[in-house]
């Protein structure tokens, strides 16, 4: 398969995979590995390492320094923040190495962000449009829309669809979006601001 030649592979980067989204854009001494599959219009910043059977969606930005390996599903539009790193094995012994069979997938839903050297444990789900604050070390699924800080990352409030952390109400005071908690543990929008997408 040829890549699309509006992927821009910066000559100091390498680049084994051919599944590579148009106007994705690889900067320099990022590493993505042959079965790794990248979405379009995604950004993968400097010194980042994507491992092959890892899987990246659309719009997704990867900041420099991110680890991600085999195993890890990024959905469209999440925010991978600098030197975050992301498991595959729960109990890593060098010379029991347990390949593809041992490992534990991870998924990173929709619009979520990972702050900057967060470190997510293998195995985990990252609900959609959750906030993972930086140097957060991430040991349980993280439900949609919660913010979680700490080590180890434990509930700090909600966080709206456009970033912003929620007041009591759950009124957003910058986009107007009004949520309420739904059964899941997770938030349910209630109301958007006139021309917002849902």
């Amino acid at each position: 398969m040829a890549r699309d030649p509006s992927v821009f592979v910066h000559a100091l980067a390498l680049c084994e995979s051919d599944e590579v989204g148009p106007r994705t854009r690889i900067w320099a001494f990022a590493h993505v590995l042959s079965g790794a599959r990248i979405g379009a219009d995604c950004k993968v910043g400097g010194h980042s390492f994507v491992e092959g059977g890892v899987v990246v969606g659309d719009r997704v930005t990867i900041k420099n320094g991110v680890q991600l390996f085999s195993g890890v599903t990024v959905e469209d539009e999440v925010f991978l923040g600098p030197g975050a790193v992301f498991t595959n094995d729960a109990s890593p012994r060098a010379p029991y190495p347990k390949g593809p069979a041992g490992w534990r997938p991870t998924l990173v839903r929709r619009g979520a962000t990972v702050g900057a050297n967060a470190t997510v444990l293998s195995g985990l789900t990252i609900g959609c449009w959750a906030m993972v604050g930086a140097g957060s070390v991430v040991t349980g699924d993280v439900g949609g829309h919660a913010i979680v800080v700490g080590n180890p990352a434990r509930p700090a409030g909600w966080a709206c669809r456009c970033g912003r952390t929620l007041p009591g109400d759950l009124a957003c005071p910058a986009c107007g979006r009004t949520w309420r908690v739904a059964d899941a543990g997770t938030l349910e929008e209630r109301s958007s601001a006139a021309g917002q997408d849902g």
